[in-house]
């Protein structure tokens, strides 16, 4: 029994080391080592019939902690992945409506004010979506595809990296997207406007107009941003290793 916990420890512990909210620089150490045995022992009992301790005890406890280690930080950067998608909208968004240095450094990760928002609000969605049961859930059918002790294969995983780092990028800017169109079309009206009028300080009026914009409009696309984004969560843990 202690060697099956300690089986399943080795993928667990590096997911919950990158979980969204539980992975945190914030939270203690200590915090996510409990975390993280307890995480344990909800997988471990519904795991054991994918994991055969006697198997695994032939295989060097070198090469189970390399194999365990790889699975579970490559579930973590997948569910990782979603969160930055979160920070990098709120970057794209802040840069386009002169919001990047408000409370900038607010945090342990150097973010601007309204990448804090989306953060804190994507964290607390996750919890409120009950993420680490769904995740739960999908560790334990990760041992049908990623037997004990057994590396995933590089060339596959790589594939599937490279398909969520895009996805998280094209994540990003489609939350962003209607500031960086905001932003676009300011640009533009305060050229015409400086075309028109060239001995008017166009930057006087305009920084306040975008400023007021950026504010308006992310009060009243948070809620669908958000949406999207747990969205995008959902599906991704329902089918982690598929197409997206």
């Amino acid at each position: 029994m202690l060697w099956l916990h300690a089986i399943v420890f080795f993928r667990v512990g590096p997911i919950m080391a990158l979980f969204p909210g539980f992975g945190e620089r914030q939270v203690p150490v200590r915090v996510k080592l409990v975390l993280s045995l307890a995480f344990t022992a909800v997988v471990a009992p519904a795991a054991q019939s994918h994991v055969d301790p006697g198997a695994a005890a032939d295989l060097t406890l070198g090469w189970i902690i390399i194999a365990e280690t790889a699975t579970g930080l490559m579930i973590g950067l997948g569910l990782r992945l979603f969160l930055l998608a979160l920070q990098t909208a709120g970057s794209m968004a802040a840069q386009a409506t002169s919001l990047s240095q408000i409370l900038g450094s607010a945090g342990a990760t150097p973010l601007p004010a309204i990448g804090h928002v989306l953060t804190m609000g994507g964290i607390a969605l996750a919890m409120i979506l009950k993420l680490h049961v769904h995740v739960a859930y999908m560790v334990i059918a990760t041992y049908a595809i990623f037997p004990v002790g057994e590396l995933p294969d590089a060339g596959a995983a790589s594939q599937w990296g490279i398909a969520q780092v895009a996805g998280s990028f094209s994540l990003a800017f489609s939350l962003a997207a209607p500031f960086v169109l905001i932003s676009v079309l300011y640009n533009l009206t305060l050229g015409i406007i400086n075309r028109a009028m060239p001995q008017m300080m166009v930057v006087f009026v305009g920084a306040p107009v975008i400023t007021a914009g950026g504010l308006v409009l992310l009060f009243l696309l948070a809620p669908v941003m958000l949406g999207l984004w747990g969205a995008a969560l959902q599906e991704f843990i329902a089918n982690p290793f598929g197409s997206r």
